[in-house]
């Protein structure tokens, strides 16, 4: 009997491969490997999705299995029918599916090769007989080598042995368009990085002190320093974090090994080692009776082990961290693993901090999972997950897909954010995958935020959520004080249009007196939102998107937010050659500036993306801050959330009505969490807090419940603007986009795709569309969007497979038709 297997290759189709199982291969080929499979001329890496035995119908040809990449299958049973699922309902190839839920594969990579072939072969033959003439006559040199050294050789070899010979580069690309030599990929093994690991002796050190004790002095100093970090505080460790935590060099360590008194091997190298957390212990407190009452309806559902989706809904400061410490906790203790989901890489150094303190040593590790470590650190702590090395993971959305077994709790804290959903294929949502699999898994799904989704909140308002309320603050500190500072007003008193109203700039000024801090947002980077001529009104738009450019003055130039795209800044209109260009709209940048003149004596320091491009970075200027070592930190929405400063009695928001204008019908809702969020950072501490929210629209609903920090009446407003105009959480919501470089393509295939929904357009389905998508040029691409509703999902989804199979059908491009499923930005 032949045995198959079904490969998932990362190709944009939506279908699985079948190859064969060669009879080597037989005992090393399981579902959940990763396999490498010839796939037209390359070699990729695929993941086995099942096994099947028998004869194939039609006598088909199939290709075999090159090799098999693991020994332990890196997907789980459970984990390859979640990912069936994600590309199900997310409509997403099935190969890109689990490549997303793979780490990088470091264990190969390619090795482009060149192979003469039969047509080179005879070329060669020619030129000994002298009958290729001119440009041809000159590559015979290299084929010659080429077919010398066994007919196969590296490609960089190649090339310059054909530049020696024929004076340009490129020969190889030219010599296979003649067809005298093949261009190949070919998979090779890369070696593993170690580490070397050192300890210390303690029976040599006895008996060195018995036969010649070591004079009192510096090494004398060292060696004990040295012995106390190995032997007492910490045990083996890497050596270049011990030369870190006892002051020592490389050479004294070494020295100290070949006396005896040090032990060393090398083991592969293990990120977790890089951050070794040795004086951090974690807040010592005391749950306070609403975390109890959480606690205890968690516990229940762990011990159940039954499937459970908790929505932990407490205001900013009441602990919610401390909750889901405690229920990994519980979950660790009933010999179960955890997922811990953060919205931002920049939260997973806190949080990933904390558990390693929690739980490090006691529950055999923590591993922290997100995109942006490198390969073979995001490989390496990936399969720690897999050997069940570590129990708990901390990372973002894609460390859903973390490989631990036996899962007993994930935890998706601050669930309503939008990085929680992929921007690219396979675009699921982090938070809705981490709920099925907690079903799949029979685990607890914990959902938390002080400012739910709409969509969560509802389902906890309808009993298909478990609703658990923390309604106070932690020590019973009070809600920091919000005022509206309405900037009409403002300007009818002092007839200037500044960022810094005269009530932010007074209460600043007091904040610099009683020594505390102020935190003041303003969610827009750079300099100036556009340039404007104003002599004939037009904007300096990108020449990739359809969005004007912002100004950032350090760097004088223009930049697009979208495409990345820059040029310099005009000092003449490129439309009617005015001198007349002005810079419109205050950015973080220009904030900052401003700042820095009305307060010089103040410390300022500024957090965007532009301040803060690596971890490094980042984690500086809010350790500075927490430090107090800034008095006033500038900062779009990346403060708003997560952090616990104690110093903060004041924050200032600067445009917090500019969200509401986007034509999305979830403005308002971010809005209100922005407000609500930020607020939330002052007066964690001792000191009270007092927030100044700027606003030119002060009596629009989600400003005064957000000053109010009232959830609970913002939900009931806004869910009765949803249910007029059939918007979830009551109704389930796809967009499609078509796009294309080519505006006639994009166009055709729009009104084709219209064409084939029209008649699904009724009682059970609306679909609005085509129209120009807001953002109608993105990267060089026309874009045309549909948006579709239905009460019931599984329509839904049933006509948007259909629609792409049309696509299919009628040779619309796989790469044009974008199908986003409960999109989170319909921008």
């Amino acid at each position: 009997m032949k045995t198959y297997c079904d490969v998932a290759v990362p190709v944009p189709l939506r279908t699985t491969f079948t190859y064969a199982v060669p009879e080597a291969l037989r005992g090393a080929v399981a579902p959940g490997c990763r396999v490498l499979v010839p796939f037209r001329r390359k070699t990729l890496a695929g993941v086995v999705v099942r096994m099947t035995t028998g004869e194939r119908a039609g006598g088909a040809q199939v290709k075999d299995v090159a090799r098999s990449l693991d020994v332990v299958p890196a997907l789980t049973e459970k984990l390859i029918e979640l990912g069936e699922w994600v590309a199900k309902y997310y409509l997403a190839p099935v190969g890109e599916v689990f490549r997303a839920m793979l780490p990088p594969l470091v264990e190969v990579r390619a090795l482009r090769e060149v192979a003469i072939t039969g047509a080179g072969r005879a070329a060669l033959a020619d030129a000994a007989r002298g009958s290729l003439l001119g440009e041809a006559g000159a590559d015979w040199r290299a084929l010659e080598t080429l077919e010398k050294e066994g007919g196969t050789m590296r490609l960089e070899r190649f090339e310059k042995l054909a530049r020696r010979g024929a004076g340009g580069t490129g020969q190889a690309a030219q010599l296979a368009r003649r067809g005298w030599i093949e261009l190949r990929e070919r998979p090779v093994g890369r070696k593993t990085r170690t580490q070397k690991i050192v300890t210390w002796n303690s029976g040599a050190e006895g008996d060195r002190n018995k036969t010649a004790p070591t004079p009192p002095g510096k090494d004398a100093e060292k060696r004990e320093a040295l012995r106390r970090v190995l032997e007492i505080e910490h045990g083996p460790m890497p050596i270049s974090v011990a030369m870190r935590y006892a002051g020592v060099t490389r050479g004294f360590i070494e020295k100290l090994e070949r006396e005896g008194l040090v032990e060393s091997w090398e083991e592969p190298l293990d990120p977790a080692e890089s951050a070794f957390e040795a004086d951090f212990e974690p807040p010592a407190n005391v749950p306070n009776e609403g975390q109890e009452r959480a606690l205890g309806d968690i516990r229940a559902w762990i011990e159940a082990s039954r499937f459970t989706t908790g929505l932990l809904y407490g205001v900013t400061g009441s602990g919610k961290t401390e909750v889901y410490l405690r229920a990994v906790q519980e979950t660790l203790a009933r010999g179960k693993t955890a997922i811990v989901l953060v919205p931002e890489i920049a939260l997973t150094l806190w949080m990933g901090r904390l558990c390693r303190a929690w739980f490090g040593a006691r529950y055999e590790g923590v591993a922290v999972l997100h995109s942006a470590l490198g390969n073979a650190e995001r490989a390496r702590e990936w399969w720690r997950v897999r050997r069940g090395e570590a129990r708990v993971v901390v990372g973002t959305r894609s460390a859903v897909f973390a490989p631990v077994e036996r899962l007993g709790l994930v935890i998706v804290d601050e669930e309503q954010e939008a990085s929680y959903k992929q921007e690219e294929t396979p675009r699921y949502n982090g938070r809705d995958v981490a709920i099925v699999r907690a079903k799949i898994e029979g685990a607890t799904a914990l959902l938390g935020s002080a400012t739910p989704s709409m969509e969560s909140y509802y389902r906890a308002q309808t009993g298909a959520y478990q609703l658990l309320t923390l309604a106070g603050r932690v020590a019973e500190r009070p809600m920091a004080l919000v005022e509206i500072v309405d900037l009409r007003e403002e300007f009818r008193q002092t007839f200037q249009a500044s960022p810094i109203s005269t009530a932010l700039r007074l209460e600043i000024a007091q904040c610099l007196e009683q020594k505390t801090q102020a935190l003041v947002l303003i969610n827009r980077r750079g300099y100036s939102w556009f340039v404007l001529c104003r002599s004939c009104g037009a904007s300096v738009q990108c020449r990739n998107c359809s969005i004007a450019m912002t100004y950032h003055k350090t760097r004088q130039r223009l930049e697009c937010h979208y495409c990345g795209a820059t040029q310099p800044v005009p000092k003449r209109c490129p439309k009617c050659e005015s001198q007349h260009v002005h810079f419109f709209g205050e950015g973080s940048e220009q904030l900052e500036e401003r700042l820095r003149e009305e307060f010089p004596g103040a410390r300022v320091a500024r957090l965007d993306r532009d301040t803060a491009r690596t971890k490094r970075q980042y984690q500086q200027t809010l350790g500075a801050f927490a430090a107090g070592a800034i008095d006033i930190l500038v900062g779009t929405q990346m403060l708003a959330k997560g952090h616990d400063f104690q110093k903060v009695t004041l924050v200032g928001v600067v445009a917090a009505d500019a969200s509401l204008s986007l034509p999305d019908f979830r403005a308002a809702e971010r809005t209100f969490q922005l407000l609500t969020q930020v607020a939330g950072r002052a007066g964690r501490g001792e000191l009270p807090g007092r927030v100044l929210v700027q606003t030119f629209y002060p009596e629009h609903y989600a400003i005064q419940d957000a000053a109010r920090q009232d959830y609970p009446s913002f939900f009931e407003r806004e869910l009765h603007f949803r249910k007029m105009m059939a918007y979830p959480p009551l109704t389930a919501l796809a967009n499609v986009l078509v796009r294309d470089t080519a505006l006639e393509k994009a166009i055709r295939w729009a009104r084709q795709i219209g064409e084939y929904l029209a008649p699904f357009d009724g009682k059970e389905l609306k679909v609005l569309g085509p129209a120009a998508a807001p953002l109608a040029r993105l990267k060089r691409e026309y874009r045309f969007q549909f948006l579709l509703k239905a009460v019931k999902r599984a329509v839904l989804a049933k006509t948007l497979a259909g629609a792409m199979e049309f696509c299919e059908k009628n040779d619309i491009p796989e790469r044009a038709v974008l199908a986003d499923m409960d999109p989170v930005s319909l921008m």
